[in-house]
């Protein structure tokens, strides 16, 4: 669903993010299961507003994950929850990184979904695991580890 923000510059937004999804299920070894999530683009007013009402910070960030309750018995795909993404922020840090638009969207989706079933980075020794995760998750994509620069 595109809220706000100029996303038409970010071709095939929901196939990449439906790919990038998937790869983060296969990491996990959920890809058995059927699951959905929803997905939002929207811009960074929009998402400042979210990240205010949800979390206390009054600031954008560049995504957000909101788990859904697990449905005990529910048909059909299990609905994992919804991620909210912000265009301005996205575009913002795809050019502080020097990273391709594409490849920093996907990297968010993979990292929104990994919120969504239970990871986090709070605690150094998670950060690890989420961080491995997402970065074998991109892999598979042909997408080079979003990390490594950051570390030198």
């Amino acid at each position: 669903m595109i809220e706000a923000g100029d996303w038409d510059r970010l071709k095939d937004a929901e196939a990449l993010a439906q790919k990038a999804a998937e790869a983060a299920l296969a990491v996990t070894y959920e890809a058995d299961e059927a699951f959905e999530a929803s997905v939002m683009l929207t811009d960074d007013a929009q998402i400042r507003e979210l990240n205010r009402t949800w979390r206390d910070k009054d600031k954008p960030t560049n995504v957000l994950s909101f788990p859904a309750p697990e449905q005990p018995g529910a048909a059909g795909p299990r609905h994992l929850g919804d991620i909210a993404l912000a265009y301005e922020t996205l575009v913002r840090e795809s050019e502080e990184e020097s990273k391709e638009l594409a490849h920093h969207f996907a990297h968010l989706i993979v990292h929104g979904v990994l919120h969504l079933l239970g990871y986090d980075h709070e605690v150094e020794a998670e950060a690890d695991i989420m961080e491995g995760l997402e970065v074998k998750a991109l892999a598979t994509l042909g997408i080079a580890d979003p990390y490594r620069d950051m570390a030198a």
